[in-house]
């Protein structure tokens, strides 16, 4: 794992030089050049299909092809139907870099939508910046990154991790567990925690991780239990998530006992899991399926007529359909599919999500977005507990002093 910059503030600035001096690929491997053929325009698709993750990501797949077929049934971008290509990264970080560097340099897609977890999109990082590509990222993250080549729709960490321990504080649960999945995200994540809960008064009272797809949960569980924390902080990711609530119930903990605040856990894996398994437990997101919005309305039914009306959406699958929109309207903006291009016209572009209002910030590439503190009612829908107005992404968390001095190995 790489070592972040001691100041944060450093780090942002470093980064931001590294967008705007450029990568100094083949722009004609992502410049969109070969992308378009006759009446038509190539993107990538690139999630887990399979393996540990399949559990969030073959949704979010669904939801890049239902806003590319309704673009498509509108007249397309810039008059070209859009045609998919799509690939499989089988929840394992190398074929993600594989399967993207075949995008881009022998399908030579105009962008790629695509990736989950943090080592996904580190792992392609380097190639579509060889490629001069554009990735759309749309999850959540731990921040602490800038690249001009990718648009990142999920929160960042003041825009959903930060806010969520906020929410626990104010709310009386200084004690804090923290359990996530062994790779970076989590690892991030809990450092920016940690450093929190030292400035606010809050301790941390364990820290535990598992690999993907673990199961067995019993030893950490007991250490939950003897270490008393007020709540757990979870940040497993995919189907360890099954496990790990199954076995707290198990052993009698459930939210009325020690609640649970959740960074990956949304109505999809709600489902995986089990509502009677989570019922009461908090989760930390921008969307909802019972968000109330007008273009939420639409996006629902969309959804469910296409794939059946007992599928759900969640945050990333909204904040994939989001992506494509957004990029069609950067395309527009541009008047072209050329990468350099639609990055710049990509600045400020603002969309009526299903999430509500969301804008590109021209500097860091990330959307301005509400928080939504959510709690699993008994349906295995989220009832929204608390939303703030749009706030400002900050991946680098430059803003707050106690976190200038978080370092990373």
């Amino acid at each position: 794992m790489k070592r972040f910059a001691k100041g944060l503030l450093t780090a942002s600035v470093l980064a931001f030089g590294l967008m705007t001096a450029g990568c100094g690929g083949d722009s004609a491997l992502g410049g969109g050049g070969n992308a378009v053929s006759g009446d038509t325009v190539k993107v990538g698709l690139l999630h887990s299909l399979s393996g540990t993750m399949a559990i969030s990501e073959t949704s979010v797949r669904d939801a890049e092809k239902l806003a590319i077929d309704e673009i498509n049934a509108s007249g397309g971008v810039l008059g070209k139907k859009i045609e998919i290509v799509e690939e499989d990264g089988a929840s394992d970080p190398q074929i993600f870099a594989e399967k993207a560097k075949k995008l881009f340099q022998r399908d030579r897609v105009a962008t790629v939508f695509g990736c989950w977890t943090s080592a996904s999109r580190k792992a392609v990082k380097p190639v579509v910046e060889s490629a001069n590509g554009l990735l759309w990222y749309p999850v959540q993250y731990e921040g602490m990154e800038a690249s001009k080549n990718i648009m990142y729709m999920g929160a960042a960490p003041n825009q959903q991790i930060v806010p969520a321990i906020d929410f626990l504080l104010k709310a009386g649960k200084k004690k804090m567990f923290l359990v996530g999945s062994d790779y970076v995200f989590p690892q991030t994540a809990n450092r920016i925690v940690k450093a929190q809960l030292a400035a606010s008064g809050g301790e941390c009272v364990g820290e535990e991780y598992t690999p993907m797809g673990h199961t067995d949960y019993a030893t950490i569980i007991s250490k939950i239990r003897a270490a008393k924390p007020d709540v757990i902080v979870n940040t497993l990711n995919g189907d360890s998530n099954v496990a790990f609530f199954k076995q707290l119930k198990d052993a009698g903990i459930s939210a009325d006992t020690i609640s649970v605040m959740s960074f990956s856990i949304a109505e999809e894996e709600v489902k995986g899991i089990g509502a009677q398994n989570i019922v009461g437990d908090l989760v930390s997101w921008n969307y909802y399926e019972t968000t109330a919005t007008p273009a939420n309305e639409k996006f629902v039914a969309a959804y469910k007529k296409v794939y059946g009306e007992d599928r759900v959406t969640d945050d990333p699958i909204e904040a994939a359909y989001d992506a494509v929109y957004l990029w069609k309207a950067a395309v527009e903006k541009a008047g072209s599919f050329d990468v350099e291009a639609v990055r710049k016209a990509a600045a400020d572009i603002a969309f009526d999500a299903p999430e509500g209002d969301v804008k590109i910030d021209g500097e860091n590439q990330h959307l301005y977005k509400r928080v939504r503190i959510g709690k699993v009612n008994a349906n295995g829908l989220i009832d929204e507990v608390s939303v703030t107005e749009p706030i400002k992404p900050d991946p680098f968390l430059a803003t707050y002093e106690w976190a200038k001095g978080l370092a990373s190995e």
